[in-house]
């Protein structure tokens, strides 16, 4: 294997132009690594996971205020791409930019953490859709779904390894034949649809709370189902043209906001709300059952598979990369900025599905579930996604690269989105939030690291402050746990 210098850390987080990959995505590809990180296994489930707990009309405020929410977060990146173009894997780059070098570590090993938590989410998704057909794979947590699933994973390992192009084409295709199964969803269930149906208990029974009880019901579940809205944004060093990152990211939201809208609202005419929420996952397949009979809940099970199966792809892309990153900047160890001759950050693809290897068995003994998987994956992403949206709402402020009129426009669009963000962390309540103090504070051990091999001291002054409270968190979080006090 051959090892290249690592790439050159300037001022700021940046990367010396000489030593970042070569720019091969076109706007094509970088549109399919948006839409095949965020479409996964969550809209297969989403029928049954937003009216879990609230009504068609919370349903409609809870989309509107995704819709609005994630516009803002996806006109975010994109403003970012246009005026820091220097600023590489924006996840990363941006907390660095606003708060310093520690912050920016947290935020890529944020990413990183939720990238190869929900790769284990989705292989055991996958392998639990496979037990409709074969009993013995189970719910995907039993031994011969694990054996399985390790044998897909380092199959699609050796395939990335093998170059990015390539295995970015490969989720070009796949992501296609995802998408074909969805779309026959949604013609055939709006031909089924009963307008009486969806108008039944529109703003839910009292059992379900009040109307921002059940909006807040819904949040977890849209930030799960958009997570990946920045895949443009974390390759953009890759990127062919580096205008294409922003269109990629608001013309791949558009995609997917449409598809996942349509899939929740519209099986709101084919059961009722108490009937959705007692429909076994994936729900789709529940519903497409009912309107068409049970040919159509095969071909979501088959739709599940490819799905799952390209949307570990793309993140084992993006989790990668969310390390290759900040180590040419200094914030990981040097040996994570290093690539084989293909121009694949090889070391971090070995550590990243080593733990994923490591968690499949883990999943084995504990009997993790899909939902306790994805659920430790979406606490951790929530901030790295607000550190992106005050950043860019500080550059807007300030004007940077820009002229007058676009700080006019973009100002309030990224004020919108850190509101929004901040909005999430509120839903999500402190229960994730401590357990994503729980899977951060060990990643200061990584830093340290970094620090030493370069020789420089870990942390300022206010980075010990951060460090301190992170700790603290994480041990209230441990002891939560230990006593059975916290869960997932």
């Amino acid at each position: 294997m051959v090892t290249p210098k690592s790439p050159a850390a300037l001022p700021g987080g940046t990367v010396a132009a000489s030593s970042r990959p070569s720019g091969t995505l076109g706007l094509g590809l970088l549109i399919a690594l948006v839409v095949g990180s965020i479409i996964g296994s969550g809209i297969f489930g989403l029928p049954q996971n937003m009216a879990a707990g609230a009504g068609a009309g919370a349903i409609l405020i809870g989309w509107a205020t995704t819709g609005i929410g994630m516009l803002m977060l996806a006109r975010t990146y994109q403003m970012l791409a246009l005026r820091k173009p220097d600023l590489n894997n924006g996840v990363y780059a941006y907390a660095r930019a606003l708060s310093g070098e520690y912050v920016g570590f947290n935020s890529a090993w944020g990413y990183w953490v939720s990238a190869w938590v929900g790769n284990v989410g989705y292989l055991v998704a996958a392998f639990a859709a496979l037990g409709y057909f074969y009993p013995a794979f189970g719910e995907g947590n039993t031994l011969s779904a694990i054996v399985g699933a390790s044998i897909v994973l380092w199959i699609i390992h050796f395939l990335v390894l093998r170059g990015i192009q390539g295995a970015a084409a490969l989720n070009a295709v796949v992501t296609l034949a995802k998408v074909v199964p969805l779309l026959l969803f949604i013609v055939l269930v709006a031909m089924a649809f009963q307008v009486s149906t969806f108008r039944l208990d529109f703003w839910g029974a009292a059992s379900l709370g009040s109307i921002l009880n059940q909006v807040k019901s819904t949040m977890l579940v849209t930030v799960w189902v958009f997570i990946g809205i920045e895949g443009a944004s974390v390759y953009s060093a890759r990127a062919r043209n580096r205008q294409d990152v922003g269109r990629a990211t608001i013309i791949g939201f558009l995609i997917c906001l449409t598809l996942l809208m349509s899939v929740s609202l519209l099986s709101l005419g084919i059961f009722t709300q108490p009937e959705l929420a007692a429909l076994k996952n994936p729900s789709m397949a529940g519903v497409i059952e009912k309107a068409v009979g049970t040919w159509g809940a095969v071909l979501i099970y088959i739709g599940l598979i490819v799905s799952v199966g390209g949307g570990f792809l793309a993140w084992t892309l993006l989790a990668a990369e969310s390390l290759f990153t900040p180590a040419g900047g200094g914030e990981m160890p040097a040996w994570l900025a290093k690539q084989n001759s293909k121009g694949v950050p090889a070391n971090a693809m070995w550590l990243t599905n080593g733990m994923v290897q490591a968690f499949l068995i883990l999943t084995l003994v504990s009997k993790a579930s899909y939902l306790a998987l994805i659920s430790l994956s979406t606490a951790m992403i929530l901030i790295p996604y607000l550190f992106s949206a005050v950043y860019g709402l500080s550059v807007a402020w300030r004007g940077e690269g820009a002229r007058n009129t676009q700080r006019q426009s973009d100002t309030p669009v990224a004020a919108i989105a850190a509101v929004y963000c901040m909005w999430l962390l509120y839903a999500a309540g402190l229960k994730y939030l401590l357990l994503s103090a729980l899977l951060y504070a060990p990643g200061a051990a990584l830093y340290i690291l970094a620090k030493k091999q370069r020789g420089q001291r870990a942390f300022t002054g206010s980075e010990r402050v951060i460090l301190v409270l992170l700790l603290l968190l994480a041990i209230v979080a441990a002891y939560l746990l230990g006593t059975g006090r916290l869960s997932l």
